[in-house]
């Protein structure tokens, strides 16, 4: 009697779900193959289907992802934003990080940073006259997003401020940030004594128009190029970017001299002294590409993550501008001084959007020495970038990571594959102060809401034979 092949061959046991069983049957040299396998996000099976059936998502996927990873963004100017913002900024209005939010809402750095626009513009005399003029309504609160720009942290931007310009040469898109402050009590965290007033007075009067000055000089700046050099040299370009800092600062160096010699050496000294230099031109450079991505009918791929303090929210291409949301999260990480995850704030700012580009968390494995700065270990790094893989549509063919073979970062997060995996996005992020007018209190890792995933899910499925309008 012969006995079919699948019979006589060695038997194999595939196991799934808790390590249990396959640790006891490896005990008695049972050969296994463990798969890695979990379930849905709860009450999104009903929406995947739909979501993954719909016959546009793979090809209008396979689009954004191709516009997002083509973009060429270039560092064209340093301009006032009353200049380069000025209806998004028109009759008071003050712009600022996440999805919409009212001032009864937010958090205490928000507050603490739009006291500090009042004061810095001129229009509040002290803290409690800022507060009463923000209570009362005087200034309009409009989300950076929503106007082509991103802000770290709060995100503040008023009139006087100058802002990166970062031009899309693929595309033709604009995008805008503001200029990095430092580290410690800086606007962005919140605070807002003298001290952060005369520095943002300085950047407005000295640093902004000496850029302005050297940048028109050197002609614009190859930022695509910059980054993907930086990535080589130990950074992930949000909590990380010694190296771009370096890199940028040798391109402008020379003509900043030329510029303003009786001024340069302070200007140089103040961005070789701050190592976050570069991060606003890497966040601008970020959402110019992956605004190049946005409004294509039936893409399930996220275009926007940021945060306000109070919610964390997403943006998905094939959703126009829409924001779900959920809950922002408490980053867990390392603290400065004696601060501890009580003086911490939710998460907070647009810097996110590296991840959604495809950089910080994403590329950590790019960035060993960032565990020193976020906690953990190298081995944590490497697992966090590899495990992106899974909830991304593409590898960016620009940014690759040497540790791992120099493959490009996973870039095009998927809504889909978000819900379908259980997989959440990883985020590295600074943390600031809870209380108005701290600062900075630490650094760590932040997980975003599951539900602000799922309800971008469910808003897919309703959609999933309406093109968008």
């Amino acid at each position: 009697m012969t006995f079919p092949p699948f019979l006589s061959a060695p038997s194999r046991v595939v196991t799934t779900g808790a390590g249990l069983l396959d640790e006891s049957l490896a005990a008695q040299a049972v050969a296994t193959t463990p798969v890695d396998w979990r379930p849905p996000l709860p009450g999104t099976a009903e929406a995947l289907v739909r979501v993954l059936s719909d016959p546009r998502r793979q090809a209008a996927n396979e689009l954004a992802a191709r516009r997002l990873t083509a973009a060429r963004p270039q560092l064209v100017g340093v301009r006032r934003a009353s200049e380069v913002l000025g209806e998004a900024l028109a009759g008071g209005a003050f712009l600022h990080a996440g999805p919409p939010i009212t001032w009864e809402r937010a958090s205490g750095p928000l507050r603490g940073a739009l006291i500090g626009a009042m004061l810095l513009e001129g229009r509040a005399g002290d803290e409690r006259d800022a507060e009463r003029g923000l209570a009362a309504g005087e200034a309009a609160l409009r989300p950076c997003h929503e106007h082509g720009a991103v802000g770290p942290m709060a995100g503040v931007v008023s009139p006087s401020m100058w802002m990166f310009e970062v031009r899309d040469e693929e595309h033709g898109g604009l995008a805008y940030c503001s200029l990095n402050e430092g580290l410690g009590k800086v606007l962005r965290y919140g605070a807002y004594g003298p001290e952060v007033l005369e520095r943002l007075r300085w950047m407005d009067e000295v640093l902004g128009p000496v850029l302005a000055a050297a940048l028109a000089a050197t002609g614009p700046l190859d930022l695509r190029a910059l980054v993907a050099q930086a990535l080589q040299m130990g950074d992930e370009l949000h909590n990380r970017n010694r190296a771009a800092t370096s890199l940028l600062l040798r391109e402008l160096a020379p003509a900043v001299v030329e510029a303003a010699p009786g001024r340069a050496a302070e200007v140089l000294r103040f961005m070789g002294g701050n190592d976050h230099f570069f991060l606003n031109a890497g966040m601008a450079a970020a959402k110019a590409a992956t605004d190049a991505a946005r409004d294509v009918p039936g893409s399930s791929m996220v275009v926007a993550m940021a945060r306000n303090g109070t919610d964390f929210g997403v943006q998905v291409s094939g959703l126009g501008g829409r924001w779900f949301t959920g809950p922002a999260g408490v980053p867990d990480g390392l603290y400065l001084g004696s601060y501890g995850p009580d003086d911490a704030n939710p998460d907070i700012g647009d810097s996110t959007i590296t991840e959604t580009a495809g950089l910080g968390g994403f590329a950590m494995a790019a960035a060993p020495a960032i565990v020193r700065f976020v906690g953990g270990e190298v081995a944590d790094a490497v697992r966090a970038t590899r495990s992106m893989y899974e909830i991304t549509l593409a590898e960016h063919p620009a940014y690759q990571i040497p540790g791992l073979g120099f493959r490009g970062t996973p870039v095009g997060i998927d809504v889909a594959l978000v819900a379908r995996t259980g997989v959440l996005p990883v985020v590295n992020t600074g943390i600031a102060g809870r209380v108005a007018g701290t600062g900075q209190v630490g650094a760590g890792l932040v997980e975003p809401p599951a539900q602000a995933f799922v309800a971008a899910l469910l808003a897919l499925a309703a959609a999933a034979n309406d093109p968008i309008s």
